[in-house]
């Protein structure tokens, strides 16, 4: 079953967290994910509000998994890693 990958985020530092999009774009296109979703419009009806919102559709929820867990996201991440505040969930679909 494939799966989605729903990350909530707001940005702290623009320059840092380009550079973790560009690797991480690179990351998920590698374990098969396409992007439905990148920013965009939208309406806060529940809970936290992130300004940005990313949606991902993966084959499964393992290939998901094994690109979070992969080098070149993780590299990524360092990017990531205070330029933003995320969550980020992956959900299989039904």
């Amino acid at each position: 079953m494939t799966a989605l990958w729903i990350a909530h985020v707001t940005v702290t530092d623009a320059e840092a967290y380009g550079r973790y999009a560009k690797i991480a774009a690179e990351a998920i296109a590698e374990h098969g994910g396409v992007f439905l979703a990148r920013g965009g419009r939208y309406r806060q009806m529940e809970g936290a509000e992130r300004p940005r919102n990313v949606v991902a559709r993966f084959p499964s929820v393992e290939d998901a998994v094994a690109c979070y867990n992969s080098p070149r996201y993780q590299e990524a991440l360092g990017h990531a890693k205070g330029a933003a505040e995320r969550d980020l969930v992956i959900v299989e679909e039904s």
